[in-house]
């Protein structure tokens, strides 16, 4: 248990890490007059009390994003405590996915290259995803989506 629990409410978030072919990562902005809003973030959303992580994940992004997940590979977990909340992270990279990613809850999308994603205004719990991907740059790279799509028998259009 950690030493804030009780004292701030605490969430569960899933996480999704999407690089297309061009090894550029999505992030959305939130909306404003949202916790945190205006400020960019990695797409993903809290998790209900009655599902798994991976399930939460394939939800958020199927509503955030109008996607189908097809392949992730886990990338990490981590705790982060704002003043008036701690989040639990889960993050995911998806390396294959149906559809073509878009703001389906009117949020703006962005893809930026790694190196370039701390400068993009990202929620301060985002930094740490950010630090992770620049340490494990082969799974930034297209071959791994060319490789989720064959696994998962998709092509790319």
């Amino acid at each position: 248990m950690s030493p804030l629990a009780g004292q701030i409410p605490e969430l569960h978030v899933a996480v999704g890490v999407l690089t297309n072919n061009h090894g550029q990562v999505l992030i959305a902005q939130r909306a404003p007059g949202s916790h945190m809003g205006g400020a960019w973030e990695f797409p993903g959303g809290k998790i209900t009390p009655d599902e798994t992580m991976l399930d939460g994940l394939v939800r958020e992004l199927q509503e955030e994003l109008a996607i189908r997940v097809q392949y992730v590979r886990y990338l990490l977990s981590f705790s982060h405590v704002y003043p008036d909340r701690m989040v639990h992270l889960h993050v995911w990279q998806v390396l294959s996915w149906e559809g073509e990613p878009e703001g389906a809850e009117g949020q703006p999308l962005r893809w930026v290259v790694v190196d370039k994603l701390l400068d993009q205004g990202l929620l301060p719990a985002d930094e740490k995803i950010v630090t992770a991907l620049q340490r494990n740059a082969e799974i930034n790279q297209p071959e791994w989506r060319v490789f989720a799509e064959a696994i998962s028998g998709m092509t790319e259009s």
